[in-house]
């Protein structure tokens, strides 16, 4: 095992190269993992009457269930627009807008601002 202080001292080239074997070295390992994962696999599903091709096309075809769509909400209708330009709405749900905010401290009535066919 390589210490840090050792590492402090090495060159770039044999860092390098020391990344390049520590990567080989974790690829095989994981490859080593992968084939005991699958004897495993493989033994556990014979004790139940199955192949593992059975099992991974049983657990596949439950994965592919086709995903429900999200209803669509409409808009909420606008509740208030702004007296000085009727462009600007809101919903009454929500942050107060700033030309609400504006409005209510000049000391106009909500009510004033209020959209008629509500």
């Amino acid at each position: 095992m390589i210490a840090k202080d050792e590492l402090k001292t090495m060159s770039r080239k044999e860092l390098e190269k020391l990344l390049n074997d520590v990567s080989k070295a974790l690829a095989s390992a994981k490859a080593r993992d992968q084939r005991e994962a699958r004897k495993a696999a493989k033994k556990a599903a014979a004790e139940f009457g199955f192949s593992l091709g059975e099992i991974s096309e049983t657990t596949d075809a439950v994965q592919k269930k086709p995903k429900a769509k999200k209803a669509s909400r409409k808009p909420s209708k606008a509740v208030f627009a702004n007296p000085e330009d009727k462009t600007q709405t809101w919903t009454g749900k929500g942050r107060k807008p700033n030309w609400y905010l504006a409005q209510i401290e000049a000391g106009t009535d909500p009510d004033a601002m209020r959209i008629a066919n509500q």
